[in-house]
């Protein structure tokens, strides 16, 4: 028997119908389901009490998969200074782009979480939509090797490169101040409004505030990221 069948011996034919749903979305076959599996299950599969590897490495490895493509990507494209192609790949790996790109690809029907998880919207939450379309792409390049996760980059993140490229390059913290200072509005603030996550992988949500506009929130891995996609939001908001 083929090692890939014996793989598939202690997976149900319930979960490798699942799995094949998914695999048909993205246009490739996984040889190890185990690695499409994992990449599916949140922490919370089981109540948090199964003893099953959830997603969290293989997100940290896809992190920096989704950099390195991403900057391979910019360095053929984009012509600009270096702190231009850092703003685009920024917007590009950040977890509103990775959640937008699992919501193509109806990511989140196919995870595996807990009754309660669900119930909270787990299945469309920014944050776990981006984990999981992280941890995605590294089971990608494990089981397939870079091409293969070159592949799943130029058919999925087409968009969002396609985006990236028609928006203003601006930093949107500076963009935001300059155009409420033009607008006779106040001076952006920024406060921390939630942090999730352990001290070594945290998630920071930020909120600014521009007076007389309103106020948006943003979600990043530093404070420094969160604060550019709250501005990037709020710009994104700005009354017409």
């Amino acid at each position: 028997m083929a090692a890939n069948e014996n793989n598939k011996n202690d997976i149900s034919p319930q979960m490798l119908k699942r799995l094949a749903g998914l695999e048909t979305e993205i246009r490739l076959v996984f040889k190890d389901k185990h690695l499409i599996v994992k990449a599916l299950t949140h922490p919370s599969y089981g109540d948090g009490r199964s003893k099953d590897p959830n997603y969290e490495r293989l997100e940290f490895l896809g992190d920096r998969v989704l950099g390195l493509l991403t900057a391979e990507r910019l360095f053929v494209l984009d012509t600009s200074n270096e702190g231009s192609m850092a703003r685009r790949l920024n917007a590009l790996v950040r977890k509103e782009a990775c959640a937008r790109v699992a919501r193509r690809i109806d990511l989140g029907s196919y995870l595996l979480m807990s009754p309660s998880e669900v119930r909270q919207g787990g299945r469309d939450k920014t944050s776990i939509l981006g984990d999981a379309c992280e941890a995605l792409l590294a089971a990608i390049y494990l089981d397939g090797g870079l091409e293969s996760a070159d592949k799943f980059y130029n058919e999925f993140w087409r968009e969002e490169l396609e985006n990236v490229f028609k928006k203003n390059n601006k930093d949107p913290k500076t963009e935001l101040q300059e155009k409420a200072s033009a607008s006779g509005y106040g001076l952006p603030e920024y406060s921390v409004a939630g942090r999730t996550g352990p001290d070594h992988r945290p998630l920071f949500v930020i909120e600014v505030d521009v007076p007389g506009l309103g106020a948006a929130k943003g979600t990043g891995k530093s404070k420094k990221d969160a604060e550019r996609y709250a501005a990037q939001h709020l710009l994104e908001n700005w009354p017409k």
